[in-house]
């Protein structure tokens, strides 16, 4: 890397962990452009800002200006995400969890990957969940996106070897934002925790990351027990 600025954009910013990490990157010294459907508190010279929402169809152009306004991109985080119960009178929300969750996510490697390629070098950061190994009844939506998102993550880097371009997938169990549903929530970590993961990672660029490493051994034993039987 040479001595000018690391360019980022975060998509999902405007709290939780997406928020947390775009003030690290900024505190480390990156530019950053984040993108989300509500504004956020963050006002430093170094940091743009661009509302829009990940399902809108203007969504892959505003992306594409946030990226040229920066002059490139060295590291893209999609930190976009949401879930909600199962209403079976109703799926509509459990569509738009597929929207937000996958369709968000492809339609931005779809716009930053090709630009990191023809650069040799890049950095694409998606934040899965360790749901994506389950069968959920309560939300089945959320559980089915994340299983999409790491499939498609993980299939997109070894497509990518030898480009000069990583794709890290990040699986989360629960993370204390507003995410985190439900009375129970087992070896929560906490936002900060969660920034730090995603700084190794930004150094390390591996391909798959789960956390906390407990938990993910917990969901691959329970993963055959959550599946239909007759």
């Amino acid at each position: 890397m040479t001595d000018r600025m690391r360019r980022a954009v975060v998509v999902g910013n405007s709290d939780g962990i997406g928020l947390a990490f775009t003030r690290r990157l900024l505190a480390d010294g990156w530019r950053v452009a984040g993108l989300s459907r509500r504004d956020n508190p963050i006002a430093v010279p170094t940091y743009t800002h661009h509302t829009v929402d990940v399902t809108a169809p203007d969504y892959p152009e505003v992306l594409g200006k946030a990226i040229d306004e920066l002059g490139g991109v060295d590291l893209c985080v999609y930190a976009a995400g949401i879930g909600e119960p199962v209403d079976l009178a109703d799926l509509d929300a459990q569509t738009r969890t597929f929207e937000v969750n996958l369709m968000g996510a492809v339609r931005t490697a779809s716009t930053v990957v090709p630009r990191m390629a023809a650069a040799g070098d890049g950095h694409l950061i998606g934040l899965s969940s360790l749901a994506d190994r389950l069968v959920s009844r309560d939300a089945p939506g959320y559980a089915g996106s994340k299983a999409g998102l790491s499939s498609y993550l993980m299939g997109l880097s070894a497509a990518l070897r030898g480009q000069g371009v990583s794709v890290t997938t990040v699986r989360f169990g629960f993370v204390d934002t507003k995410m985190a549903k439900g009375p129970v929530r087992p070896m929560m970590i906490s936002v900060d925790q969660a920034v730090e993961v995603l700084v190794r990672c930004v150094r390390d660029r591996p391909v798959l990351v789960s956390r906390p490493r407990r938990m993910a051994l917990l969901t691959s034993v329970l993963s055959p027990f959550t599946r239909p039987r007759r």
